[in-house]
């Protein structure tokens, strides 16, 4: 019977300890690729007067509606959402984007605050006889950094719309909440979209 040298045993045990040792990398590498950033719960939103809010669950992709004012401008690949509603007109969702690298979600971010800050003017164009306005309400010091911007549009016999947005990146991961109800600007709770919003790029994981 042929039997191994103890330094052939050794080498063997050492080849098999390094391929489990690869194995388990590339799985580990392929579940933090998969793997959702962190985001916001109801609680982390402005409160409501009347009503809690309900979050949903985190899914894989974007929303099945594009959020206002960002339509077309976040990509599918690496994208997570979670939608949030109440009992009465409030609503809001986050998206957040898990870029190919730090120089990707720099544009990405720079993008969607492009986007944003042009969607008054680009609505009123779709929308005769409508009024729209925007509010840029500056950045926040968080990680790499985050902006809050706001929009208020309204047509003829309708009630009017408020939308508060909040983009920031942390790393490689950029994330979007935006914040909906009836109303004004002057009606938008801005101080705390703005603790929103820094909570939203401080879970962040990239």
């Amino acid at each position: 019977m042929f039997r191994r040298s103890g330094a052939s045993a050794t080498l063997a045990t050492a080849l098999v300890a390094a391929a489990a040792a690869l194995v388990l990398t590339a799985s580990s590498t392929a579940t933090a690729a998969v793997t959702a950033p962190g985001f916001i719960s109801g609680t982390d939103l402005p409160p409501h007067a009347s009503s809690p809010w309900y979050a949903g669950k985190v899914t894989k992709g974007l929303p099945e509606t594009a959020p206002f004012c960002l339509e077309g401008a976040l990509p599918a690949v690496g994208s997570w959402h979670r939608s949030f509603g109440t009992d009465v007109d409030a609503g809001a969702v986050q998206v957040s984007v898990r870029a190919a690298s730090d120089a990707a979600a720099v544009k990405l971010a720079a993008a969607l605050k492009r986007k944003v800050a042009a969607c008054a003017s680009d609505w009123l164009r779709t929308m005769p006889g409508g009024t729209a306005s925007w509010q840029d309400y500056g950045k926040l010091s968080v990680e790499e950094g985050a902006h809050v911007y706001g929009v208020h549009t309204s047509i003829p016999e309708s009630e009017p719309g408020v939308a508060l947005f909040g983009i920031g990146r942390d790393g490689s991961t950029v994330t979007v909440v935006k914040w909906s109800q009836m109303g004004y600007l002057t009606d938008a709770p801005v101080p705390a979209f703005k603790k929103t919003t820094t909570k939203a790029v401080n879970k962040l994981n990239p």
